[in-house]
């Protein structure tokens, strides 16, 4: 995890749809370029009425589900806090919330990860201004990343069957060498 200052700013992003509350499942798959993360979406049935619970897996059919693709994903992380400890995230108390879906601007991680480069021979700062810090947060966990940008599919179907198409997502990533 990163330390933030009172530069990091959290901003809701509007157009990554609700993850599922209560089971959204995430699953992410990555190489040193594009990051792919699938989860299910919120989804209240006509007429529930709450008395109930449906349980869903990771081979649940026929469930709207969400495919964010991150471009150039510099560094990401994926695991705690889950929504009952989330108080403890360090962008907490700066409105980083359960559920949804962020951008940290004047991001401490990435400040951080332009220091620790700026030993490489080639560094470039100007990289790392253009570079993002996204966070998306479920219900048993968060996954964060630093990219470029993104963009988002929509889906029904199953968080086991969108596997071959979270590959051929990460099948377009750019054929070239890390950059400084």
């Amino acid at each position: 995890m990163y330390s933030v200052d009172e530069k990091d700013r959290v901003m809701p992003i509007e157009d990554i749809p609700q993850s599922s509350v209560g089971a959204p499942i995430p699953v992410v798959l990555s190489d040193e370029f594009v990051t792919v993360v699938a989860f299910y979406l919120q989804n209240t049935p006509d007429g529930w009425d709450g008395t109930s619970i449906r349980m869903a897996s990771s081979g649940t059919e026929g469930e709207p589900l969400a495919l964010v693709r991150f471009s150039f994903c510099y560094a990401s992380m994926f695991g705690p806090p889950n929504d009952e400890a989330f108080e403890g995230h360090p962008l907490a108390k700066r409105g980083l919330e359960p559920y949804g879906a962020f951008i940290i601007e004047n991001s401490s991680w990435i400040r951080r990860l332009e220091e620790m480069n700026s030993v490489h021979p080639y560094h470039k700062p100007q990289r790392f201004q253009a570079r993002k810090h996204y966070v998306l947060s479920f219900h048993d966990s968060t996954f964060e990343c630093v990219a470029d940008g993104y963009t988002i599919e929509l889906h029904e179907s199953s968080i086991r069957k969108i596997l071959p198409r979270m590959m051929e997502l990460l099948d377009r990533s750019p054929n070239q060498p890390g950059s400084p």
